[in-house]
């Protein structure tokens, strides 16, 4: 059992990638529509590239879009919408005589004047046989409609010839007009106001069933393709007629080709090219990302993301494909650049959408926009943290977005007379969606434990917590600490490493000195030196211990693990020489491992770097009299011993880099000692 166990702890890393990859592979497929592809691809107005098409089987051929929705207008104008009569209102002359009396003897207007009377009843029995409505209702003026009482049609007429609520006021105006009551006219206006009342209703249920009942005879396809029919022969161009046979041989093809007999053997197909995509992942990570394969939070952190980005497209998709567009598919390469690398983010961002194309309707263009729009963003963000960036990366994607569907719009319409001008606000929102990026870096911070170019902004402030409490305890190592971040940040730049990050480390490498700062000689201002009072061990002791102190200190504060690494590595495993050489002359040898800080060594470029600057910035202070030679020849002499003791054996660097570096180290050391050049007299 024992031994089981063990075999499990070391193969743990490769189990967990097995089942990290299983898992989302299980997700991605379980996403995928489960119906066959159609082998051929075609576009309008391009040639047909494959051979001579027969149909293979009898296939109904689609109406086009616009036959189909001018057909449906049709059916609809045609289709009666119904009305009831309201049973407590007549047109009877019973019933407005009625209304007239209870009318008059509430007003001071004589009923003698008989033409007023007759007017009123007139226009009232008029608009009562055209119908007047309870509400109103938008149909076309050609719209049929049937007038029920009792649920028999007593009226068929056109939505036109009905008097909706809003018609009422000028059907009574021009009715007054057109049979000259001018003398009378607001009279008879007001007391038809008061009188009337709708008498017809909008029968909803009867309506619609009838509509439904009409479309359902309706028929979606105009005809038939025999088998072993030729469809389009090769080279042929693919104009909208033969667009629309092949459009229905797809679908059919689909229907007809992929049934539930094989749908294990397409999940099987669809399982094996998804596990090819995320394998690839997982090669170009172990090949040139070494440190992100062997995390496995990071790389849960990466499938995560490409399972998000499957997901939150296949549901656009089943909502409407139309807003494909609307998803901010380029916040993958931002979030992934904003805590590793662009080659890393670029990668994965082309995997994620060749995977997506199972998905989309026409994957060859959308595949195309949005690798251009992933290679444009992660080329046009340099910092993130800065907002200007990235506003000005959106404004990129969003025309890169609308430059390049309208290329495509125009080669497969042929012009832009049919092009709509709201499918460019799709690709506005989706700029505005990158927005979001902000945020989600944060939330993506706290659940995974990772660290952003924009966290190490706020860090790198010297008014933050633990660096106000270093610059209180331990004044000396808060100034080193603040020299070595100048040096290592414009190092840094020269070497094209992540100028910020080394800043950032470079200002909390010493935090651990604060628990003993004045055995340390850069906080020792009145010139006693603690060490005089203890042996070599106990000193030696205290200084090795300043690094897990530090580590101790920084986790206690939260800083991330990615700043820790530069306190665990900024002495890597190098000697405390000072005691070692004072023991060295003794009778006893000491034991190099007493005296060996524990690292480990610099891993990155970074790590090198802050080594490099904290060795060098720390003995210079021992410099007399410096000048060029000086300089020059102290600053090799300190990268070289580390070289020699392997201390950067394990970094992304090269001795050209580490040249450069020396010789920015140079020209720092000369400005700080304030040399000038000495000019012949």
């Amino acid at each position: 059992m024992i031994k089981y166990l063990n075999k499990l702890y070391k193969n743990y890393n490769f189990i967990y990638k097995v089942i990290l990859l299983s898992v989302s592979v299980y997700l991605i497929v379980s996403m995928f529509p489960k119906s066959g592809k159609f082998k051929y691809s075609f576009e309008n107005g391009k040639p047909w590239q494959s051979e001579n098409l027969y149909a293979p089987f009898n296939f109904a051929v689609l109406k086009n879009a616009v036959d189909l929705e001018g057909e449906l207008k049709q059916v609809k104008i045609k289709t009666p919408v119904y009305f009831d009569y309201l049973t407590s209102i007549n047109k009877s002359d019973s019933i407005l005589d009625y209304k007239l009396d209870s009318f008059f003897e509430q007003t001071d207007i004589n009923l003698s004047q008989d033409s007023i009377v007759n007017s009123v009843k007139s226009i009232a029995v008029n608009i009562y046989n055209k119908g007047f409505s309870d509400v109103n209702y938008e149909y076309e003026g050609e719209q049929k409609t049937s007038i029920l009482s009792n649920n028999i049609i007593v009226k068929n007429s056109t939505f036109s010839n009905l008097l909706m609520p809003k018609d009422l006021s000028t059907y009574i105006n021009n009715s007054v007009i057109v049979n000259n009551y001018i003398n009378n006219g607001d009279q008879i206006k007001s007391i038809l106001f008061e009188i009337l009342q709708p008498n017809i209703t909008f029968n909803k249920g009867l309506s619609e069933n009838a509509y439904a009942e009409a479309v359902s005879e309706v028929s979606s396809y105009r005809g038939m393709i025999d088998k072993q029919t030729l469809i389009i022969s090769k080279g042929e161009v693919v104009d909208k007629e033969k667009l629309m046979i092949l459009k229905s041989l797809e679908k059919e093809y689909e229907n007809e080709n992929w049934s539930t007999e094989n749908y294990y053997l397409i999940i099987l197909s669809y399982s094996i090219l998804v596990s090819l995509g995320l394998i690839m992942i997982l090669l170009f990570l172990n090949k040139y990302r070494k440190e992100l394969y062997l995390n496995n939070n990071k790389l849960t952190f990466i499938y995560f993301n490409i399972v998000l980005m499957i997901g939150i497209t296949t549901l656009v998709v089943k909502l409407d494909s139309l807003y494909v567009y609307v998803i901010p598919i380029c916040i993958l390469p931002l979030v992934l650049k904003a805590f590793f690398d662009s080659r890393t983010s670029f990668f994965v961002h082309t995997v994620t959408i060749l995977l997506i194309g199972f998905i989309v309707p026409n994957n060859f263009e959308y595949i195309f926009l949005n690798i251009i729009a992933g290679i444009v963003t992660i080329l046009s963000v340099s910092d993130l943290y800065k907002r200007a960036n990235l506003f000005i990366a959106v404004s990129q994607i969003t025309a890169v977005y609308i430059v390049a569907y309208f290329s495509f719009f125009v080669i497969h319409e042929g012009g832009v007379e049919f092009i709509k001008l709201e499918n460019f606000a799709l690709f506005i929102l989706c700029g505005l969606g990158t927005l979001f990026v902000h945020p989600l870096i944060y939330i993506y911070e706290k659940v995974f434990g990772l660290v952003s170019d924009v966290s190490l902004l706020e860090l790198s402030d010297t008014n933050s917590k633990l660096l106000k409490l270093l610059s209180d305890k331990a004044p000396g190592t808060f100034n080193h600490s603040l020299s070595v971040a100048n040096l290592a940040e414009a190092a840094a730049n020269e070497v094209g490493a992540n100028a910020l990050l080394a800043r950032v480390g470079a200002l909390y490498h010493d935090v651990g000195k604060m628990n003993n700062p004045s055995y340390f000689s850069e906080n020792q201002l009145t010139g006693i030196n603690p060490h005089d009072e203890l042996n070599s061990k106990e000193s030696v002791r205290i200084i090795l211990n300043h690094v897990i102190e530090g580590i101790e200190i920084a986790r206690k504060f939260n800083i991330p693990e990615r700043v820790i690494d530069f306190i665990r590595t900024h002495h890597g495993t190098s000697l405390v020489y000072y005691f070692y050489n004072k023991d060295s002359k003794l009778e006893i040898i000491p034991d190099e491992k007493d005296y060996m800080y524990s690292g480990p060594k610099p891993f990155s470029k970074e790590t090198a770097i802050v080594m490099m600057c904290d060795g060098v910035e720390a003995a210079s202070k021992s410099l007399k009299n410096p000048d060029f030679v000086k300089i020059n020849d102290f600053v090799n002499l300190i990268v070289s011993k580390q070289i020699s003791s392997d201390q950067f054996i394990n970094a992304d660097i090269t001795f050209k880099e580490i040249e450069l570096i020396k010789k920015v180290l140079i020209n720092k050391l000369i400005n700080i000692f304030h040399i000038r050049i000495e000019y012949p007299q």
